[in-house]
């Protein structure tokens, strides 16, 4: 049940543990890769890492953050995504 006048939670606040093994979660900056269509974006965000499996969990605006990029890269659009390089198939 959602409370509506709830304050957010911080990212530390909403897991204790990791959810998959129980293992020790800690705050970090992690490289993200989107792909959508025959696009990828390369994103660093913040996330709870378990020490353990390597599991990442993302806050509800991050992952949010996530599902706009991918539905942009998905329709063609790179509007404020900076052009990093090149990317080739190994055929």
């Amino acid at each position: 049940m959602v409370q509506k006048n709830s304050r957010k939670l911080a990212l530390e606040e909403m897991f204790g543990s990791c959810p998959v093994c129980g293992g020790e979660l800690v705050k970090r900056q992690v490289e993200e890769i989107l792909r959508g269509a025959q696009d990828t974006a390369i994103l660093n965000v913040e996330a709870m890492v378990c020490q353990r499996c390597g599991e990442r969990l993302y806050s509800e605006d991050t992952v949010r953050g996530f599902e706009r990029i991918r539905a942009n890269l998905a329709r063609g659009s790179v509007e404020g995504l900076e052009p990093v390089g090149r990317a080739y198939k190994v055929s």
